[in-house]
């Protein structure tokens, strides 16, 4: 299912909203959605960067977060670090339209990851992301760039981890990917 084409700085991605949300009055679920995106021009409260321990932000989406947010994002960043596998700091979005940019390490610099990391950077985000009080957040495929982590597996354990999340402010989660491969993957769990 494909919807309308939605203009961002590199080409046209589709937005076509996978919506998740069951309906039980004793437990509260968060509303997901896969979208083809660039994830630096999203209106939602926070943002999320699959960072180094580091929070070095030399390349692929942590390049194209730090460019958009401007130089503050890399400030606080540098404030904050290093981090440890896993765990999730936040800083501005800068220059973005969301408030908060959340770094999860899902890797040492340069290194590979393991589910073990992702799920665990997943959990931490999520949890910052209440911690700040954001009813919205777009996660990026954590660890499937230069963690060179299957893309399918990253999403089965990404959307686990959400379904598992018990929010406290969290409504709704974005899964910004890029590409048909990662669309597929990430709507794919989602259904599961």
């Amino acid at each position: 299912m494909r919807g309308s084409p939605v203009d961002a700085a590199d080409g046209l991605f589709t937005r076509a909203p996978l919506c998740c949300a069951a309906v039980r009055e004793d437990v509260v679920m968060i509303e997901l959605e896969v979208l083809q995106a660039d994830i630096t021009e999203l209106e939602v409260d926070a943002i999320t960067n699959a960072a180094n321990t580091q929070l070095k932000h030399g390349g692929g989406v942590a390049a194209a977060i730090a460019r958009a947010g401007g130089p503050e994002v890399q400030r606080e960043s540098n404030q904050k670090a290093p981090i440890g596998l896993g765990d999730a700091v936040e800083t501005t979005a800068g220059d973005m339209p969301a408030r908060y940019v959340i770094h999860a390490a899902t890797m040492e610099l340069g290194g590979p990851t393991s589910a073990e990391i992702i799920t665990r950077a997943t959990r931490s985000t999520l949890a910052k992301a209440d911690e700040l009080g954001c009813r919205s957040l777009a996660l990026v495929a954590f660890g499937t760039g230069v963690g060179n982590f299957p893309i399918e597996d990253a999403a089965r354990l990404m959307v686990d981890a959400v379904r598992q999340h018990k929010p406290r402010t969290l409504g709704r989660v974005v899964f910004a990917v890029r590409g048909d491969h990662a669309e597929r993957a990430f709507r794919a769990a989602a259904q599961a």
